[in-house]
């Protein structure tokens, strides 16, 4: 596996008061008693790894997922067997419909693979896939990081975590903690505009409070805006699997031929063997991640912001030292591309750096 195992490095730090750690030091009691909420946040280095060549893990994600979402969909028909006891009788029915619940419980056990605690299904969900991917993958350790000068005061979730690993997929430098957003965040997204007084609108702010607090600046110091972008892209997964919704990326012409993950079917045999109409869940298209990454994914691209200056101060210089022509972004074509993709979104999707790329 790709790795950078040097021996650590003598951290730099920049110089301060106490008086100017008084913040980051209340923000550590506090998350001592929110323990385990300082697990939620994963953070990638997407500077130091830049110039390794990685292969393109494209395909073994999609295989992941796909494989996933069968078992989910399996699993949801096999949910429609009832047992019921009748007089001392056990009978074994089948519900001859889709349940819309049963389906969405068992692609989310599916996918996820999970016995944690929901909040930290992501990360869980992070972890296997570094086991997975581990021949296409980049993993580099804190101490090696442009994040090693953060200390616990400022980002005790980098300390307790270490760092996701880096991957290539089709082109684009990601921490596979993207995929841990796309999926748990994008389903809490789902859940909030599925709401009937919950919209997209609303579901965004409630991921950019959480980068704000618990996901990011609370727990690692930095907010990342491509955790934001995965989050949205993880909803469009989520509307996708029965497209409830319109998607707000596509224009009138691709949604006419856009297609649901799953459909429900009338099962002809099953029908006519039971004398009724049965219905059960069908795959109805693969999963591609091409349909949803793109560059803002990437924080080299789509940068982040810090919680404070001290912290911005030490991650900068450490980039500095990789690449002193570094600016945000490092690509602006890329941004400009961001830009027209996520229209009236990009506002809160990208960097204000990316915004104003030209």
């Amino acid at each position: 596996k790709p790795s950078m195992r040097s021996s650590a490095a003598s951290p730099g730090s920049v110089s301060n008061s106490w008086a100017d750690r008084i913040i980051p030091a209340r923000r550590f009691v506090a998350l001592l008693l929110l323990t385990p909420a300082v697990l939620l946040a994963a953070e990638v280095d997407s500077f130091t790894s830049r110039r390794v060549p990685l292969p393109d893990a494209v395909t073994d994600i999609n295989h992941i997922v796909n494989q996933r979402l069968r078992q989910g969909v399996e699993q949801a028909n096999a949910s429609r067997v009832v047992v019921e006891m009748f007089e001392g009788i056990e009978l074994t029915t089948e519900k001859p419909f889709c349940d819309q619940d049963d389906l969405y419980t068992a692609l989310r056990t599916s996918i996820f693979q999970s016995s944690l605690s929901w909040g930290l299904k992501g990360y869980d969900l992070d972890k296997q896939l570094r086991e997975q991917l581990a021949d296409k993958s980049y993993s580099l350790s804190l101490r090696d990081s442009v994040y090693r000068d953060i200390d616990y005061l400022e980002g005790i979730s980098l300390r307790l975590k270490e760092l996701t690993d880096v991957v290539n997929v089709d082109g684009h430098i990601i921490g596979l903690d993207k995929l841990g957003h796309f999926f748990a965040e994008g389903w809490r997204y789902h859940e909030i505009v599925s709401d009937e007084e919950g919209d997209l609108q609303q579901a965004m702010a409630w991921g950019l409070k959480k980068e704000q607090g618990l996901f990011g600046y609370t727990t690692t110091g930095i907010l990342s805006y491509a955790d934001l972008v995965a989050n949205f892209q993880g909803w469009r997964f989520w509307n996708r699997v029965e497209l409830t919704r319109p998607d707000p990326l596509l224009d009138w012409v691709a949604q006419l031929f856009d297609r649901a993950y799953v459909s429900c079917d009338i099962k002809i045999i099953e029908s006519l063997r039971q004398w009724r109409l049965v219905r059960a869940w069908s795959v109805n298209r693969h999963f591609d991640l091409r349909d949803y990454i793109d560059p803002s994914w990437d924080e080299g691209i789509n940068c982040n912001s810090y919680a404070d200056p001290v912290i911005e101060h030490k991650v900068r210089s450490r980039i500095a030292e990789i690449d002193d022509a570094y600016s945000c972004p490092i690509h602006a074509a890329a941004c400009q591309s961001a830009q027209q993709r996520y229209g009236d979104y990009a506002r809160q999707l990208l960097h204000p750096h990316c915004l104003i790329a030209d």
